[in-house]
């Protein structure tokens, strides 16, 4: 079921159309003020307060110009945000500002105190960004709406091992937001693959001191049709990035699956068997991939050879620290929020056994589920200590990854966007999907992309 409000929103914005590293230094106010004097011309929207760490901040927008036909374009504008803590009178001066010219707006800004609040602005060419027509950033109460953000309070004790969840690449894809029915037809990139350079734009930001990501997961659709040539072109993009069981780990999506539900398993062959189960240890972490995936369709289970295994697993380490990744997701609440209804998501007898399991066996702590292309959690169908997290798709908007974090006295989660100028370019493009329904979608609440969970991971080891 959708919300009637969401509905609403979302319907209203098809019909109107909605269309409407950075150098980092100290700048006096008077230096803000006559840049927001200097133009009118510029109109700064899709302000979203992405990603909000304990200690950082990414905020992202676009802006645009009209055109004499009045249409908006995107225009290249520098890049500026204000900051002040909220608990002070202080007016707000500029923490983050970046002179270099671009359309797709990305700043974060960092050396912030944890579980503390700040008021915020963000400008270019002197026009202050607001967020879009989009009830997921202008409902009350949103960082957007209320210029307030909270940093996170972590966990206590050490950083153990970061790990990157991502999902939904579609490597092979050469049309995003296609709709059954001829509703929409999607949309193309004029001269590049676009999965290539969004799983591309992942993996260089991974290794990046920032980021400092020890494995990847990526839970099913890493090909578009589950062809050999996807299938071996993606397995070597990463490998460039690390090994297989090792620094990464992957499952299988409904996506890789042959479509016809005949012929060999190319994916398979590359990757796992179908209805393999994988597990992997970690410093002591347990790590499990399931195949959701049926032979037809686009809903998922699993048989009964595999459940039966991953019993066994769960049985003989009730307590162990455990991760798990499938494709589909899980819960009730997933099957009946997502547009797709219950037929899209796990069947309900196999959730209801994994629920059982997870019952008993007390350290799976998360399951990481793609397919929806949405960043939600959602709520566990009985009462298990289990967290379901669905992340939005790598390969467009909001086209990112989430850091799993995970500390001696629990774990955070945040989702970023990709910042590589093509990934920010090609996530701006497709804002407008689904007759411009996705980003109430996709993006997700603030807290559902940024939180922490306590737990006690004190026998794991570091890194």
């Amino acid at each position: 079921m959708v919300d009637p409000r969401l509905r609403g929103m979302w319907l209203a914005n098809a019909a109107t159309g909605a269309a409407a590293v950075a150098v980092r230094v100290q700048r006096p106010v008077f230096g803000a003020e006559l840049r927001r004097a200097r133009t009118e011309s510029v109109v700064a929207s899709d302000l979203e307060v992405v990603t909000v760490t304990e200690r950082s901040v990414v905020l992202t927008w676009t802006s645009r110009a009209r055109t004499r036909a009045g249409r908006l374009r995107p225009v290249p504008a520098d890049t500026e945000v204000l900051l002040a803590p909220a608990d002070g009178r202080a007016a707000p001066r500029t923490r983050y500002y970046d002179a270099g010219r671009t359309a797709y707006h990305y700043a974060e800004l960092d050396g912030l105190e944890p579980g503390r609040s700040y008021r915020f602005e963000a400008y270019s060419d002197g026009c202050r960004a607001v967020p879009a027509r989009t009830l997921v950033t202008r409902r009350a109460g949103t960082p957007e709406t209320t210029g307030v953000f909270t940093t996170l309070t972590p966990p206590p004790g050490r950083l153990l091992r970061t790990f990157a969840l991502a999902n939904d690449l579609h490597y092979g894809e050469d049309s995003s937001g296609v709709l059954v029915g001829g509703v929409a037809d999607g949309l193309r990139h004029d001269t590049e693959h676009y999965p290539e350079f969004m799983l591309g734009a992942i993996l260089d930001d991974l290794r990046l001191p920032d980021r400092a990501v020890d494995h990847l997961i990526v839970a099913g659709d890493l090909t578009d049709t589950g062809t050999r040539d996807q299938s071996l072109a993606v397995r070597a993009r990463l490998d460039d990035w690390g090994g297989l069981g090792r620094d990464y780990f992957v499952c299988r999506g409904n996506h890789d699956v042959v479509q016809s539900g005949r012929g060999e398993d190319h994916w398979g062959m590359v990757f796992h068997p179908r209805q393999h189960l994988v597990e992997y240890a970690v410093g002591g972490l347990r790590v499990v991939g399931l195949d959701t995936t049926r032979a037809r369709g686009a809903g998922g289970t699993l048989d009964r050879e595999q459940l039966e295994h991953f019993r066994e697993l769960l049985r003989a380490e009730p307590d162990r620290p455990t991760l798990v990744f499938g494709h589909h997701p899980v819960t009730t609440h997933a099957a009946v929020s997502n547009p797709g209804g219950p037929g899209f998501v796990l069947d309900r007898v196999n959730a209801a056994a994994l629920h059982e399991l997870y019952r008993a066996a007390p350290g799976v702590f998360l399951q990481h589920s793609g397919h929806t292309h949405r960043n939600r959690v959602t709520r566990a169908d009985s009462a298990v200590a289990v967290e379901f997290l669905e992340v939005a798709a790598a390969k467009e908007y909001p086209g990112g990854y989430t850091l799993l974090r995970v500390y001696e006295g629990g774990y955070l989660v945040n989702f970023y966007k990709s910042r590589a100028p093509r990934a920010r370019h090609w996530s701006t493009r497709t804002r407008r999907q689904f007759l411009g329904l996705h980003p109430d979608h996709a993006l997700g609440s603030c807290a559902d992309r940024n939180h922490a969970v306590l737990r006690d991971f004190s026998g794991l080891h570091a890194h």
